[in-house]
C-alpha cells in the first residue's frame, strides 16, 4: 500500500490510450519540427535550466508526465541523476527508442510509490493537465512529501478558466481527454496548500502553436 493515497481518475484508462494512439505522432513532430521542445524557445529553456542549476546534487529527479523524454534527456545531458515516467506505454517505447541512455518507466501520476524526502526534484513540465480539478490537489501533495526539505518542483500548464474537452490532436488523431486550465493564482495557491513555497513564476503569451501558459518553480521549505 502506498503511503500517500491519490484518488484515480474516472478517465484514467481513456487518457492512457489517447495518448498512446498520438504518440508516434507527437515524437515524430517534436524530432522533425522542434515544437514541444525547450530548447526552441529560450523562456522556457531558461526555466528547466534554472531548475538544474537548482536541485543539482540534492538528489534523484523525476520527470512526471515525461511524453518521448525530451526533458528528461536534457537534464541528463546537464549532469542530473534523473528519470522519467509517463501514463503512456507507446509514449514510454518512443522515449527508450530516442533517449536509450536514460532511464523510462509506465506509470501514472496519480499511483507513483514515492518515499518520503528521497527526490531532490520533480517536474510536472504540461503533464499534469489532465488530471481532474479535486486530484491535482493530491498529487502535488504526494510530490511535496517526496522532496527533500531544499528540494524543488517546477511544472508548466496551460492558462485558462475552462475545462477543454479533446476529441483530436496531432494531425487529427481521435483523442479523448479533458484539459484543465488554470488562472496562474490559483495554481500558486494549490502548490503552497501542498506544502511547497513558490519560488519564481513566469506567464507566457499564447503564441502560434498554444494557448497562454504559465510555469511555477516551488521549493520544499527546509
Amino acid at each position: 500500500m502506498r503511503a500517500h493515497h491519490v484518488d484515480r481518475p474516472a478517465d484514467l484508462d481513456a487518457v492512457r490510450e489517447s495518448y498512446d494512439r498520438v504518440a508516434d505522432d507527437y515524437a515524430h513532430m517534436v524530432v522533425t519540427t522542434g515544437v514541444g521542445d525547450i530548447r526552441s524557445d529560450p523562456w522556457l529553456k531558461a526555466s528547466i535550466d534554472a531548475f538544474a542549476d537548482t536541485v543539482r546534487g540534492l538528489g534523484p529527479v523525476l520527470d512526471v508526465g515525461c511524453g518521448p523524454g525530451t526533458v528528461t534527456a536534457y537534464l541528463a545531458e546537464r549532469g542530473l541523476d534523473v528519470s522519467g515516467v509517463d501514463l503512456s506505454p507507446r509514449m514510454i517505447e518512443n522515449a527508450r527508442r530516442l533517449h536509450p541512455e536514460c532511464r523510462f518507466a509506465v506509470a501514472s501520476a496519480t499511483e507513483l510509490d514515492l518515499g518520503e524526502a528521497t527526490l531532490g526534484g520533480v517536474l510536472g513540465w504540461w503533464s499534469l493537465f489532465n488530471l481532474p480539478r479535486d486530484v491535482l490537489p493530491q498529487v502535488l501533495a504526494l510530490f511535496a512529501r517526496a522532496l527533500k526539505p531544499g528540494g524543488h518542483f517546477i511544472t508548466g500548464t496551460h492558462v485558462g478558466d475552462e475545462d477543454a474537452v479533446r476529441t483530436e490532436a496531432y494531425g487529427g488523431v481521435p483523442v479523448r481527454w479533458t484539459t484543465h486550465k488554470w488562472r496562474p493564482g490559483r495554481l500558486v495557491d494549490l502548490i503552497e496548500q501542498a506544502g511547497l513555497r513558490p519560488v519564481a513564476e513566469l506567464r507566457l503569451p499564447a503564441g502560434e502553436e498554444w494557448g497562454p501558459g504559465v510555469v511555477v518553480m516551488a521549493e520544499r521549505p527546509g
